[in-house]
């Protein structure tokens, strides 16, 4: 290639960049937009405050906070879709209960998902695509875990002689913990590195909380709390995340027992937190939304999802991101923040680090590490997080993202107003 063709190139590059930054800006009337999202308080699974509150009722919280929150007609929501993954039977028969308690009629169908750590993004996902595809015109993705009452080694069942005897499809059992540590050896992410990353999320969410910036999209929850001291069993209002932690330091960190291997770098400290949490986002297209009065907090743009090799699990992000920047025709330069959900540090760490991704656009209020990750809800939860931080800074594109289980990659664009 000639000189002047590589100009040519860059230069297309350059105006395709800036050509996709100003058509995601665009107001439209089919715009899928948010007109309310917010989750609960997330709390550390099995000791935190919703230790004895189950799923259903964390979901029909959330859903309840989406009616008052926007003043929609409940009447109007035509489908809900929640992610979650521990759930015995996908908990279909939970969520549709719960949102008749949340206020819905039996006229709001209701379904729920699983794609383990992107449950939450892929049921909002879902939603806007049956709203672009003229398949109903209100409705709700959501996200719901309660790792307290329904995570361990049940969460996995046993697999067969076939699946075994495959090498690949073998690999899809190995525990995250496990190939996390295999694949910070592989990729050179040092103990230090994952250390330093963590206690960056503890401190920028310790800040966050004390400054009130969660408040905006927490949905405060009265549920029933036996004090594990006395016994008794009391009413409590639950509005504040119990994971975060002041005071980590990279050096506190550093005194943590590996979890995985002796010589490892994998610890209870910058690994994310087993939480219980919910949350929803209320979608319907621009026009809807003025016809209907609802106020508009951001638009959904589109969303990418990608495989790895099972043993490359936390690699997913690293691929998922640039898909949809080709989508959607924008550039890492022009996105204000990154939600990149910290399943471990040192796959996050290794997927901002090669995507180029600066530090300062990275979970700017912390991440799992720091206040937890309740597996379903994560991907909704993040929607939230995102829309309120983007409007506080007056800023407007942000991308969510998620490694899976298994090995895959999810991401989506979404820009606030």
């Amino acid at each position: 290639m000639g000189a002047l063709d590589r100009l040519s190139a860059l230069g297309s590059q350059l105006s395709g960049s800036a050509g996709g930054k100003a058509r995601i800006l665009e107001k439209n009337a089919d715009d899928i937009v948010v007109t309310a999202c917010l989750r609960t308080a997330i709390t550390r699974g099995g000791k935190g405050q919703f230790k004895d509150t189950p799923a259903a009722d964390l979901m029909a919280g959330a859903l309840q906070g989406i009616i008052e929150r926007s003043g929609i007609n409940p009447a109007l929501v035509e489908d809900i879709c929640v992610g979650t993954v521990l759930a015995p039977g996908g908990g279909a028969t939970e969520m549709r209960a719960a949102s008749l308690v949340a206020g819905f009629p039996d006229t709001t169908a209701v379904r729920t998902l699983n794609r383990q750590c992107s449950s939450g993004l892929q049921a909002c996902v879902d939603v806007a695509n049956q709203i672009k595809a003229g398949m109903i015109e209100v409705g709700i993705g959501a996200g719901v875990e309660s790792m307290s009452t329904q995570y361990g080694p049940g969460a996995v069942t046993e697999f067969s002689d076939l699946l075994e005897s495959h090498p690949e499809a073998a690999n899809c059992k190995v525990s995250m913990g496990v190939l996390s540590e295999a694949m910070a050896k592989d990729r050179g992410v040092s103990r230090a590195q994952q250390d330093a990353f963590a206690a960056a999320s503890f401190q920028k969410a310790t800040k966050a909380q004390a400054e009130g910036l969660f408040k905006e999209e927490i949905m405060p929850l009265k549920v029933k709390f036996e004090d594990p001291k006395s016994g008794e069993t009391k009413e409590i209002v639950v509005d504040r995340d119990d994971g975060v932690r002041p005071g980590v330091t990279a050096e506190s960190l550093g005194k943590i027992r590996a979890a995985f291997a002796k010589d490892g770098s994998i610890h209870a400290g910058n690994a994310s937190q087993v939480s219980d949490g919910a949350a929803a986002v209320l979608l319907m297209k621009r026009s809807t939304a003025e016809r209907l009065g609802q106020t508009i907090l951001g638009k959904f743009v589109a969303a990418s999802i990608v495989g790895v090799a099972p043993l490359l699990m936390g690699l997913g992000p690293w691929k998922a991101i640039p898909k949809v920047f080709e989508l959607t025709g924008i550039t890492k330069e022009d996105v204000d923040i990154f939600e990149i959900n910290e399943a471990f540090a040192s796959q996050c760490l290794y997927c901002a680090n090669e995507l180029g991704i600066p530090q300062e656009k990275i979970n700017p209020k912390g991440g799992a590490i720091a206040f937890g990750h309740p597996l379903g809800c994560t991907g909704a939860r993040q929607v939230s997080t995102l829309l309120y931080e983007l409007k506080r800074r007056n800023q407007k594109i942000g991308v969510t993202s998620m490694c899976i289980g298994t090995g895959m990659g999810m991401a989506a664009v979404w820009v606030a107003e």
